[in-house]
């Protein structure tokens, strides 16, 4: 039996592609067949932009307070079929269900963020900056924008991109990634649903091709991703060079600091979840935790807490650890363990080929954890994405410090501590955008603004939060004056002057 096909959403319409290049959509825990999605044809491509840059003319105008009602409606029909987008996910990516519906959840609240545009789309007026002159800004759409998506986090990472954009008044071009469109293409039904007009949301799908157009493309002006470095910094050089706005959430190496004074049964929890939740596959995972003085007598702890965790189907209950998305995620992260093991780093837990009862085709790594590992090492300096934890230890928080500071990437990091003076040291010298204390994976609600720095970001702003706001939207200012008749005939005056 022929696996069903993706559609592609083109001018408010799901139609067939008429693409000869298709993809399975796999079950990670299974290797069952779900969908064959396509990768989209240049014509297909071209027809959704025009779509978007067609809808564009009626949107921008449409009155702010109607945009936030689709979101409103929207965030309702999400909770609505929460089951069913969690189940979705869990088949075609392996999250754990749990997982799956914070995955969903976490995007629902930008979709909450969207519906208060109203008040984020403020802009700013100064009165009589001269005497009768006015002087204000007003924050207006940019046009046709787009969103290139990755595997990890294929409900929430959408839900991060096309309703801020679309609640700002930009119409939407969205790439889902090729490996788990299901549960995103579901979204988007229940965003149809919820309201949003024929053409201003369209959906390709696709590889390389396909984000090449979209970075090339001149009708889009504005270019979101999230995903690996090697294509964000591909994505945003090509896109800037095409003049187009560009923001880019790429690889990231966090670390964690675990001082000896830390409350240690919740420090070994969270250092847990956060290094082996959603099988390592998280930008906002950690890899990397450096045990400060007496905190590296805590390793064993920490590999029995380890080996408490149930590695399993995602839909099995009391599961902790699923699948990784692919053979090929597999085969890199089972090479990259025999890598640290050659490289001199200690293996305090193999994870490797665990027994799965009923998923013995199953993409399964189970939890690993290395001890002694330094930079210079494959399983450091490469971003594994996967289960596996690199213990490192530091005499003292200063050297923790700089030993974070000296990787490149700057994406989160976190530190275990009950001593406030030690807490506030760290987050006034760590060079890393997001900071947790006490709290492993610092990702910000949308209140605030996701802020990943150095090499794991290209662009000034985040892709969430106030900062979004300015991403999608261009400054126009207007300085006004206007007379009655009395000022009439007072000649010509041939100075600017603003006294």
């Amino acid at each position: 039996m022929t696996a069903p096909s993706v559609k592609l959403l083109i001018n408010g319409q799901f139609v067939e592609s008429q693409t000869t290049q298709w993809r399975d959509v796999v079950n990670p825990a299974t290797q069952q067949v779900l969908a064959r999605v396509p990768f989209a044809t240049p014509a297909e491509i071209d027809a959704a932009v025009a779509a978007a840059k067609e809808a564009f003319k009626t949107w921008k105008k449409t009155p702010i307070g109607a945009r936030a009602r689709i979101f409103l409606k929207l965030q309702q029909l999400i909770r609505e079929n929460m089951g069913e987008l969690a189940a979705l996910l869990t088949a075609e990516q392996g999250k754990t269900l749990p997982d799956a519906e914070g995955d969903v959840f976490r995007g629902l609240e930008v979709v909450e963020h969207a519906a208060s545009i109203g008040n984020l789309q403020l802009g700013e007026l100064a009165n009589n900056v001269a005497s009768g002159v006015d002087t204000y800004t007003l924050l207006q759409p940019l046009g046709v924008c787009a969103g290139i998506t990755p595997f990890n986090f294929p409900a929430m990472i959408p839900l991060w991109m096309f309703p801020m954009a679309i609640a700002t008044g930009n119409t939407f071009v969205l790439k889902p990634s090729e490996q788990d469109p299901l549960v995103t293409m579901r979204l988007v039904e229940l965003a149809l649903e919820a309201g949003i007009p024929a053409g201003v949301l369209n959906v390709i799908h696709g590889g390389e091709d396909a984000v090449n157009a979209i970075c090339d493309h001149p009708d889009i002006k504005a270019v979101s991703f999230v995903g690996s470095t090697k294509v964000g910094t591909h994505v945003y050089n090509r896109a800037t060079l095409a003049g187009k706005r560009a923001q880019c959430m790429m690889g990231a190496k966090n670390h964690a600091i675990v001082l000896p004074d830390a409350n240690k049964e919740q420090t070994l929890n969270a250092i847990a979840g956060a290094s082996f939740g959603a099988a390592g596959q998280r930008c906002m995972a950690l890899p990397v935790v450096i045990m400060v003085g007496e905190a590296q007598q805590w390793v064993p702890d920490l590999v029995a807490k380890a080996q408490t965790l149930k590695v399993s189907g995602g839909t099995e209950k009391g599961t902790d650890v699923g699948p990784v998305i692919s053979r090929g995620a597999l085969a890199r992260i089972e090479g990259l363990i025999e890598r640290g093991v050659a490289d001199g780093a200690t293996l305090e837990l193999d994870g490797r080929k665990p027994t799965v009862p009923g998923y013995e085709e199953g993409n399964f790594v189970g939890p690993t954890i290395f001890s002694g590992v330094q930079p210079g090492m494959a399983i450091y300096d490469q971003e594994i994405f996967g289960p596996v934890l690199s213990l490192v230890a530091a005499k003292d928080l200063d050297e923790a410090i700089e030993f974070i500071n000296a990787n490149p990437n700057g994406n989160g990091t976190a530190i275990f501590t009950q001593s406030g003076a030690a807490a506030r040291k760290f987050q006034e010298e760590i060079d890393v955008g997001q900071v947790g204390i006490n709290v492993p994976v610092p990702v910000p609600v949308p209140l605030f603004s996701f802020t990943g720095s150095r090499a794991s970001k290209l662009g000034d702003l985040g892709p969430y939060g106030k900062q979004v706001i300015m991403f999608y939207t261009q400054t126009k200012t207007v300085t006004a004056r206007w007379f009655d008749d009395s000022t009439a005939g007072q000649g010509v005056n041939t100075t600017i002057s603003l006294k």
